[in-house]
């Protein structure tokens, strides 16, 4: 089968992603500077695949290093790019750092697919890319309104960037906006392993139930939903891995009509911050240390997904519920806990 690129394929998606590739028979390489994840979670791919996967530990932001991994390896077919910073709350308090990341690894990835002609490029995006929306769910045609933070207008740039360099290079494009990941492989070898501070909601209830953290906190119960906090769309990481092979089938069977696609990967359902600690708290049998907080910079009201066209198109189908979504979470944190001295001590550590 095809040789499939993976960026950041160390962190949380991609790791995923690396695992539902191989498994529907992909040959796939990563690359991944372990900036902001942990390498150990190669050893997980392993366990769960029984393959080996190189992983090249380059900053995309090197051109000439990343030059190298396409000379090195001139049969890659497809690129899924996962790697950016993707803290909210860091990007505001230091825009520049993600304008530069972001935004250069990315011209420097298309740079070299366009010199080694590599014919498929899957994009990492973000319902970040929608701001603050008039309505919901949202479809992929709901113009985009501005970005509540610089993460989400670098995001809001890719993919302006990817578009344009689609129409000018021909090759094929899609552009995955995601929701909320959440939950961990079923068999739990690989997991979300938050970068410091866990600024996502999931790992946050994770980190506090197990003691990592003394308790948690609730940006605003002030909001206008049905109770008072932000609403989001919970998607399990696994729904959302496969959606990026089930992309790379999309662009192979030539089943695309333009050059670049986009595409919304939710559940379709709005869960609210409090809905989504009672839903922990409901499956674990623990109950949560949290505190009602003031409102964070950066934050949106609600958004979640109208997902009829990834289903329609590519043919995915989310299996996992929300419940299901906590309680691999939580059982990733509790191996997290007993094998810390694996898992920690790295860029990638927790504490």
């Amino acid at each position: 089968m095809a040789k499939i690129l993976v960026t950041g394929g160390c962190g949380y998606i991609g790791s995923h992603s690396i695992v539902d590739l191989i498994e529907q028979g992909y040959d796939v390489i990563s690359v991944d500077n372990n900036a902001r994840s942990n390498p150990s979670i190669l050893n997980g791919i392993e366990n769960i695949t029984g393959k080996k996967v190189k992983n090249y530990k380059v900053d995309l932001c090197n051109f000439d290093d990343t030059f190298a991994i396409f000379q090195e390896n001139t049969d890659i077919k497809g690129i899924i790019h996962f790697a950016a910073y993707k803290s909210v709350g860091e990007s505001v308090e230091n825009p520049l750092l993600y304008f530069e990341n972001n935004l250069v690894s990315l011209i420097n990835l298309l740079k070299c697919v366009q010199e080694f002609e590599t014919p498929y490029f899957v994009y990492s995006s973000s319902c970040t890319v929608y701001g603050n929306p008039v309505e919901v769910p949202v479809t992929e045609n709901t113009p985009p309104r501005p970005a509540e933070s610089p993460y989400g207008y670098s995001k809001q740039m890719s993919e302006q960037i990817v578009n344009e360099f689609a129409k000018s290079s021909g090759t094929q494009c899609i552009l995955l906006r995601y929701f909320n990941p959440a939950g961990a492989h079923p068999s739990i070898l690989i997991g979300e392993m938050p970068f410091g501070k866990p600024e996502n909601l999931v790992p946050a209830i994770t980190q506090t139930a197990i003691g990592r953290l003394p308790k948690m906190y609730v940006h605003g119960n002030d909001y206008d939903t049905r109770d008072g906090s932000c609403i989001r769309d919970y998607i399990h990481v696994c729904d959302l891995a496969n959606a990026h092979t089930l992309s790379l089938h999309y662009l192979e069977q030539g089943k695309n009509t333009g050059l670049c696609e986009v595409f919304n990967l939710g559940s379709g359902n709005g869960v609210t911050v409090l809905e989504a600690i009672h839903a922990f708290e409901k499956v674990s049998g623990i109950k949560l240390n949290y505190e009602i907080g003031p409102r964070r910079s950066g934050d949106i009201v609600a958004v979640y997904a109208n997902n009829d066209l990834a289903k329609k198109l590519l043919g995915w189908v989310p299996k996992f519920s929300l419940d299901e979504m906590m309680s691999t979470a939580w059982k990733w944190e509790q191996r997290l806990k007993a094998d810390e001295t694996v898992f920690l001590g790295t860029p990638g550590e927790l504490n």
